[in-house]
């Protein structure tokens, strides 16, 4: 059978996506809220979830529940993510990478994206620990006050580091045609596959042998 290269093949599965949408928007209304809270010129920011009294309120709790929302994406996605020679290859080839160029023999993810998935496992571990530790009125006082100071610098540098980590995925999505596509719709080409993850897409196609000598 003879494989068209504008056929459409699977990236994404829907529950994959849907998971993926909810954390984004979980994670735009407790980025936002907590910059409000971060920058005093930007407390206008925290009107977004209606009032700044009820931002206070209800920021930890949208963070929290990104955190469980993440870590379904992190047992998902976890296992494609170690790092491998040819993460190696593809480091040494940034300068080519930077102009749109594909180099080595990239699986389902890059090292782009992978450093993308552990700096914000990294990060959100990093908000949830810090973030209970200054929770009020409900964890807080268990903490001595030395240790809630050092949490709240934790939590603010921690955030700045998932905004710009979240900013640089948003870029390289852009930047990547058809990336957006497929945490939308959920399918790539075969050209698209074959040029930006070949190894990735060899494996599609291994899967894909025995359900057509079936039909054969």
């Amino acid at each position: 059978m003879i494989k068209k290269p504008n056929e459409k093949i699977i990236r994404h599965s829907a529950s994959e996506r849907i998971n993926h949408w909810l954390v984004v928007i979980f994670f735009l209304f407790t980025a936002i809220s907590g910059l409000g809270f971060f920058f005093p010129s930007l407390n206008w920011l925290m009107n977004i979830l209606g009032t700044p009294q009820l931002s206070r309120v209800l920021h930890p709790f949208l963070g929290a529940m990104m955190f469980v929302l993440f870590v379904g994406m992190f047992i998902r996605y976890f296992k494609h993510n170690f790092i491998d020679k040819q993460d190696i290859i593809w480091a040494k080839n940034i300068d080519k990478i930077s102009k749109n160029q594909e180099v080595g023999d990239v699986g389902q993810y890059n090292l782009g994206q992978k450093a993308v998935f552990w700096l914000a496992t990294i990060c959100l571990f990093l908000l949830l620990i810090s973030g209970i530790i200054i929770w009020r009125p409900y964890f807080s006082d268990y903490f001595p006050i030395p240790i809630i100071r050092l949490a709240l610098l934790l939590h603010s540098v921690a955030a700045i580091g998932l905004i710009m980590t979240i900013i640089i995925h948003v870029y390289a999505a852009i930047w990547v045609k058809g990336s957006i596509l497929a945490m939308v719709e959920g399918w790539v080409t075969r050209a698209w596959a074959k040029k930006h993850h070949p190894r990735w897409y060899r494996e599609i196609v291994e899967k894909e042998k025995p359900q057509q000598e079936k039909s054969s």
